[in-house]
């Protein structure tokens, strides 16, 4: 063949044909339409399917051999990458399935999934205008849409990889708003910094502080009521304790939806005391920001809109798609940009033939960023704000549903009356259920949810998380996110836990 194309005035260079392309584009069209094509039968057509499983469960050895994971020196054949793309679907786990109640995400939204296929086959990276002109102005509009939602008159904002992500950037903020000298200077001749965060907190808050070098020592965790939310009180003196040592507090981070517990911090009284000492006030409303949607349910965050910055995750609640996470900051004089530009030459050039305004990548510590406003944006123009409102209400009337179910059946016991959509609870099966409250109960009782969800992941039935918590032994919790949820799928999780465990 390449006897042929020399002959044809081709041009060679190091060995190697440089006419035409050598992408087979036939091949290639063909095969992304076979593959939507499985998509669509296998993961879009049976998402409300509940009689499908939530998870072929294999153990990793076996899950290896099945997946034929080795990678040759030539490429396989068309049929066998089509069947590999079955094998990938049908031992991945569902989380479009009703019953998938694993995680704080979970269900499709077929808008937001066009639009990731959109970004996909167009691979668009947000940092200039002249390389992502629609997706930067969608990003512009939904930043705005949401700092409206959080009772900001002007405000900036960043999409990025996750909640995680977000509360780094908001505490590396906070330390540069403290100390502007610390983006040139470095750590060095800083006093010691100290930040505050309830003992709820998400573990991100110890991360950032590490990565950071603030250093998880200097991270303050404030006490919680029996409900998980910050005490006020508690603050205080945390604060005050932190100036008598002569540290230099600058942050604290509340919680509008906590993890495990689905608590809201009292925002309003912890704002009191940032005011009062001159504190940056970050939101972690990763979980529990799509609240602000609803006007039955925003007034979970009262007080938000006096915080600096906050986290909103729309993947959560609202079924965006992983990953679609916001950071949003009250400061609209460029302090983000000042925080983390970088003003590479070569990207950011100040003498385009447009407002470079619009070149936003300098505000984020990533060059390539993913256009997930995108996802959430498509989606918001479907439903509409009150066709979000109405998952938020759903959601959380679906959860007081539960609850009122668990009362009802015996063996089921709460830790507490929810707030949001996270149902805790035990399930103690008949043996236990005479025995005296001790030691020994609560030791037995720790077994019984692991044992439980060993068995629903082996039959594929459902995916429920468990837990131990604060000194409280192995509970579940059960979490109420996707609209394919329906009153039947409640019923189904008692009924389904019940059988799981009648010989426990």
């Amino acid at each position: 063949c390449k006897a042929e194309m020399l002959q044809k005035n081709a041009i060679l260079v190091d060995g190697v044909i440089l006419n035409g392309p050598i992408m087979d584009s036939r091949a290639g069209e063909k095969f992304v339409e076979e593959a939507c094509k499985i998509i669509m039968e296998e993961v879009i057509q049976k998402a409300d399917d509940v009689t499908e499983k939530v998870c072929e469960w294999q153990d990793p050895e076996t899950l290896k051999q099945i997946l034929d994971l080795e990678m040759r020196d030539t490429g396989e054949s068309h049929q066998k990458l089509l069947q590999l793309c079955q094998d990938v679907i049908q031992y991945s786990v569902k989380t479009s399935h009703p019953r998938f109640f694993n995680q704080l995400y979970a269900g499709i939204d077929y808008y937001s999934l066009v639009a990731r296929f959109i970004t996909e086959a167009l691979n668009p990276s947000v940092y200039t205008y002249e390389v992502s002109p629609v997706f930067l102005l969608v990003e512009e509009a939904v930043i705005k849409k949401m700092i409206e939602f959080i009772g900001w008159e002007e405000g900036d904002g960043i999409f990025n990889p996750g909640g995680s992500v977000s509360n780094m950037y908001a505490m590396n903020l906070a330390r540069y708003k403290f100390c502007p000298e610390i983006k040139e200077k470095g750590l060095s001749g800083l006093p010691r910094l100290v930040l505050f965060t309830s003992e709820e907190c998400h573990y991100s808050m110890k991360k950032a502080a590490s990565f950071l070098g603030i250093g998880t020592k200097n991270v303050y965790f404030i006490k919680t009521d029996e409900r998980g939310k910050m005490i006020p009180e508690e603050l205080e003196k945390q604060v005050q304790r932190a100036r008598k040592e002569g540290s230099a507090p600058f942050l604290v981070c509340a919680t509008a939806g906590t993890t495990v517990l689905g608590a809201f911090d009292p925002l309003d009284k912890i704002a009191d005391i940032c005011e009062k000492h001159g504190l940056w006030l970050h939101v972690d409303a990763s979980w529990g920001g799509s609240a602000l949607i609803s006007r039955k349910h925003c007034r979970l965050l009262h007080g938000i809109h006096r915080a600096d910055s906050v986290a909103w995750n729309p993947h959560k609640m609202l079924l965006a798609g992983i990953q679609c996470c916001a950071l949003l900051v009250k400061d609209n004089s460029g302090l983000l940009k000042k925080c983390y530009s970088a003003e590479a030459a070569y990207l950011f050039q100040q003498d385009k033939f447009y407002d470079v305004s619009y070149d936003t990548g300098d505000k984020s510590i990533q060059c390539s960023r993913r256009p997930d406003a995108f996802k959430f944006w498509l989606m918001w123009k479907a439903l509409g704000t009150t066709g979000l409102e109405e998952r938020v209400n759903r959601a959380l009337a679906l959860a007081r549903y539960l609850v009122e179910e668990i009362k009802k059946r015996e063996g089921f016991q709460l830790l507490l009356e929810p707030e949001y959509a996270n149902v805790c609870f035990w399930y103690i099966p008949p043996s236990l259920r005479k025995m005296e409250d001790g030691p020994e109960f609560w030791q037995k009782l720790h077994q019984v949810a692991p044992i439980i969800k060993e068995r629903m992941m082996k039959k594929g039935s459902m995916m429920l998380g468990y837990q131990p918590h604060q000194g409280k032994v192995n509970f579940f919790r059960q979490v109420v996110i996707s609209p394919q949820v329906s009153r039947e799928d409640m019923d189904f999780l008692l009924d389904e836990i019940e059988l799981l465990a009648k010989d426990l």
